[in-house]
């Protein structure tokens, strides 16, 4: 029964046949406009400090071989001495000095490009808190709220793109899909802005790029770009209350008894805490713990019975289940598409 649920799962989720994954977050294959121009001012970057290399690297070996010692000098000659020249002194101010600036010119446009952008016609608000350790992903218009899959409009015509609000309800975190943005700090207290318009659809990797604690490493999300009909078809989906099954009526009742409704949701149940991820839909999501395991009944179950073996140091303890109890509330779980 467990691997029908995640067949039939896996068949939910692929809205969009063979969706491929950007798996490794590559700056220098940006596809999105803002990763772009951050793009475009790393290699100028890169251009003017490898010029610098080059130029300093050749002198300092033209040095080397022009003024050697050689077998004839006398031993307890001191080499000529160069000093007072007010053009060297000159040239190895000026230069640096007029790169400095040229470099804080063109960031300042491009940073200045990037914030002020205006929102074209179709525009996604979204709002990203994150936690320790796993990403909350909000949807006010359509009063949506899931966890660690940021699902987005792809734009590939530019005429469409996503605005996410950042904030933090413990630590410092950072926000970083490389190939569609920039880092963007998550702080307690503050929203930070941020947008992107995916050019391809597609499952885009990112991190948290700031350490938050333990358990920083493992905490990863994913931005799942989508043809505009294809998003809508999910949100629809999210929308809708928790799914209700016959075969998971044992498991409903002792989920809702245990203390896992003091901290996670599913709409239209009792469950209404507010610390950890809503699961309303756990199981039209990729992977849980935040990306550290595929979402498949087998890793569901290994969750729910010792999360600290799988994420050491989460916030989710361990509730000792029997064998019976655990088996119960995995069925339910897997009815929540």
């Amino acid at each position: 029964m467990g691997s029908f649920l995640y067949s039939l799962n896996a068949l939910l989720q692929a809205q969009v046949p063979d969706l491929p994954e950007h798996r490794v977050g590559n700056i220098f294959k940006p596809l999105a406009s803002p990763a772009q121009w951050e793009h475009d001012i790393g290699l100028l970057t890169i251009a003017i400090t490898t010029g610098i290399f080059i130029v300093v690297a050749s002198i300092i070996v033209y040095t080397i071989f022009r003024f050697r010692r050689k077998p004839s000098d006398d031993m307890h000659q001191e080499p000529a001495q160069v000093f007072g020249s007010n053009q060297i002194e000159l040239a190895w101010t000026v230069i640096p000095v007029l790169i400095v600036f040229v470099l804080i010119g063109v960031t300042a446009r491009v940073v200045a490009s990037v914030q002020n952008a205006s929102p074209p016609k179709s525009t996604l608000k979204i709002t990203v808190v994150g936690h320790q350790w796993w990403w909350e992903v909000r949807y006010p218009d359509y009063h949506i709220v899931t966890a660690n899959e940021v699902h987005m409009p792809s734009s590939p015509d530019g005429t469409a793109a996503s605005y996410l609000e950042l904030t933090s309800v413990d630590v410092a975190h950072s926000f970083w899909i490389p190939q569609l943005s920039g880092k963007m700090d998550a702080i307690p207290n503050r929203i930070n802005y941020l947008w992107m318009d995916p050019r391809e659809r597609g499952t885009y990797w990112g991190n948290c790029a700031e350490y938050c604690g333990t358990q920083h490493a493992n905490m990863l999300l994913r931005v799942i770009a989508q043809p505009e009909a294809d998003f809508k078809a999910w949100a629809a989906e999210q929308q809708k209350p928790a799914a209700e099954s016959d075969g998971a009526a044992n498991g409903k009742a002792l989920f809702q008894s245990l203390s896992c409704v003091n901290c996670h949701v599913v709409r239209g149940t009792p469950a209404e805490g507010k610390f950890g991820p809503d699961l309303t839909h756990l199981m039209s999501r990729q992977t849980i713990g935040s990306g550290v395991r595929d979402n498949s009944p087998e890793n569901l179950r290994a969750w729910v019975n010792d999360p600290q073996q799988i994420k050491p140091g989460c916030l989710m303890p361990s509730l000792k289940l029997t064998e019976g109890e655990l088996k119960d509330v995995i069925t339910y779980l897997e009815s929540l598409k």
